[in-house]
């Protein structure tokens, strides 16, 4: 299997020594500089490419997502902050026909702790006594705040406990309305990120804690998911590959 990744940063790196491992080849590495708005990816690069695996910033993504569908590639994204334009890269995959995977952290752990967080949000949504938060920590250089694992773990308790009807992402300066989940953010030296869920009540607090120790979980997942994706069409997330296993 041959991958392009597309801007080389940390995760680009790891993604590269972990693909070794994994005897996948790396056809393809466009950093930022030599690829701005997605002007590297040509009939050139994209020649006998698989899938690519997109590790850039918020700005590049779309412009790489729009020049990889144009080269028919399949894609997959671990770039978070794009969400917003969600119903434009559903639309560029549908009239192009390629295959698409996104998501906010590619962790197997993360996302096996969505699973369990989807349960405990089920049966907490049945005591009103239990309040709900989260809090999320992660290196000082990372652009986006609060993470797109925070604020996907945000919907999930969105979806299940009914009493909560919006995310309060800034700091809250006054007292908060019983149906905002608060989200807080802290950015400090080199963590690879820590996300916490907290149901407090009078009587107890359960928390669940997700801690990444290395970002070799994060390129681990990616390449799983490129793997699965090869040949596919359409959009997906890593809800798709773990259901399919």
């Amino acid at each position: 299997m041959n991958i392009a990744l597309l801007g080389y940063g940390n995760m680009g790196k790891e993604v590269e020594r972990v693909a070794q491992e994994r005897n996948i080849t790396i056809k393809q590495i466009l950093k930022l500089a030599n690829n701005l708005q997605g002007m590297g990816i040509t009939a050139e690069t994209m020649k006998d490419v698989d899938v690519c695996i997109d590790f850039s910033t918020p700005t590049a993504v779309i412009h790489n997502i729009w020049a990889v569908a144009e080269y028919g590639k399949n894609m997959v994204v671990g770039t978070t902050g794009w969400y917003d334009k969600l119903k434009e890269v559903e639309k560029i995959v549908k009239e192009k026909k390629i295959g698409l995977l996104y998501s906010p952290n590619f962790s197997l752990g993360i996302n096996v702790f969505y699973h369990i967080l989807t349960t405990a949000a089920h049966y907490f949504d049945k005591f009103d006594q239990y309040d709900v938060a989260l809090r999320e920590t992660h290196h000082r250089g990372k652009v986006d705040s609060p993470s797109g694992t925070a604020l996907a773990m945000g919907q999930i308790v969105l979806q299940h406990i009914r009493r909560k009807k919006e995310m309060l992402h800034e700091t809250a300066h006054k007292q908060i309305k019983p149906s905002q989940l608060h989200i807080t953010s802290s950015r400090v030296g080199h963590v690879f990120g820590q996300h916490e869920v907290i149901f407090d009540s009078e009587a107890d607090c359960v928390e669940l804690v997700h801690v990444a120790k290395t970002r070799s979980g994060f390129a681990l997942g990616a390449l799983i998911a490129a793997e699965w994706l090869k040949g596919k069409k359409g959009m997906y997330t890593m809800k798709d590959v773990l259901t399919s296993m």
